[in-house]
């Protein structure tokens, strides 16, 4: 049996650094996926190794299953239905395994990402040969969620073909999970991101497993129904940032000027508030739909100059922001800032011809760009033989 998984990256539409600050923030799944594949050996094959293919950068890790054994002891009858954190000692039995591969120190973030896995694979399947294949959309490390979107398409695959999960092995084409399977994928998906994160909010792996939107304030998350489809440019500005850095920068800022700090994470608290009100609100016509992306526009500017404000921006993000406003695109960061990605809204009636002019412009000035759609599906399996 061979089976596919995909799970979507992910936005901050609004409220990111000021979440941590108390106030609400707004994400949303993409259009981007990142794809896991899984095969279990036939009886006549004769593989007795677990492998890891990452087509992207062309690199595959593999492990006897009998290393596993030695190297991971005491996963003989493995409880998928049960999520299990990985505890120290059990982190340090795995990060030795991962560096007997040897990971390319250019890529050594890699590791995490590994470790995940084979904590994923072993605590739901136990010791057994199989072949997972990585394949992603998704720039890595440019807060677009790449890492979540892998820890749940991981779960994902791993749980389809487990008892803890039932699905139509017969299914032609994409299967979506039952309300109850998606809480385990997401509860099994938010223990890989803690072996690549430490302390992960859940957001990435909520909003990956669920799609469409989320609003959340002090760990309290409530999904959303968007009512109009959205598109969003997407700059990858390929500038690598410290997240943890920005967030203490941040906190550093608002320590020094406790009151000024305060009216900026309310503002920010009240852009987030309006603006899932907007996503939600319903929409008759084109004149109405407009409307509704005129002020989404202005929202994620105030957004913006709120996060200047907090010192989270870059030259390469404002040079993003410079670029989309000569063409009167509103732009905002999403994530911690510092670099990574820029939002910028595409509203409806807007022409072809600008959008490829606005790509082409930042396209020279070396940053990436993806068009995405906005707040659609979560994650989604299926089997050999659909599509």
């Amino acid at each position: 049996m061979e089976l596919k998984a995909r799970a979507p990256g992910k936005i901050i539409l609004a409220g990111e650094h000021a979440v941590v600050h108390g106030s609400t923030a707004v994400a949303a799944s993409v259009n981007l996926y990142t794809y896991v594949t899984l095969r279990f050996p036939t009886s006549d094959e004769n593989d007795d190794s677990l492998k890891i293919q990452l087509k992207d950068m062309d690199l595959e890790f593999s492990w006897p299953i009998g290393r596993l054994e030695e190297g991971l002891p005491g996963f003989t009858s493995p409880v998928s239905s049960t999520p299990k954190s990985c505890l120290p000692e059990s982190l340090k039995l795995i990060a030795a395994l991962v560096e007997e591969k040897n990971i390319p120190e250019a890529k050594i973030g890699l590791a995490a990402g590994i470790s995940a896995f084979l904590w994923l694979y072993v605590c739901i399947h136990g010791y057994k040969s199989a072949t997972v294949i990585v394949t992603s959309e998704l720039p890595l490390g440019s807060g677009l969620g790449s890492s979540a979107a892998i820890c749940v398409a991981l779960s994902a695959t791993f749980l389809a073909l487990s008892n803890s999960v039932n699905l139509d092995l017969s299914h032609q084409g994409w299967l979506s999970f039952s309300e109850s399977e998606l809480e385990l994928v997401n509860k099994w998906a938010f223990e890989g991101e803690k072996i690549i994160h430490g302390k992960p909010s859940g957001i990435d792996n909520t909003v990956s497993t669920y799609g469409n939107m989320i609003k959340f304030r002090l760990g309290e998350l409530t999904r959303l129904e968007s009512t109009v489809p959205l598109k969003m440019l997407i700059t990858n500005t390929k500038v690598g940032r410290n997240t943890k850095a920005l967030v203490a920068g941040v906190a550093e800022r608002t320590n020094r000027h406790p009151d000024a700090m305060a009216s900026v994470f309310t503002a920010v608290d009240f852009i987030s508030k309006e603006l899932a009100e907007l996503i939600q609100s319903p929409a008759a016509d084109d004149l109405a739909i407009t409307e509704k992306e005129e002020k989404l526009e202005e929202l994620m500017e105030m957004n913006q100059g709120l996060l200047q404000s907090m010192g989270v921006s870059h030259a390469s993000i404002e040079t993003v922001l410079r670029t989309t406003l000569k063409y009167k695109l509103a732009s905002k960061l999403t994530g911690a800032g510092g670099g990574g990605c820029v939002l910028t809204l595409l509203p409806t009636l807007l022409s072809h011809t600008v959008v490829d002019k606005v790509m082409a412009e930042l396209e020279t000035c070396g940053f990436q760009c993806l068009i995405a759609e906005i707040g659609g599906k979560g994650l989604e399996i299926c089997f050999e033989g659909s599509s």
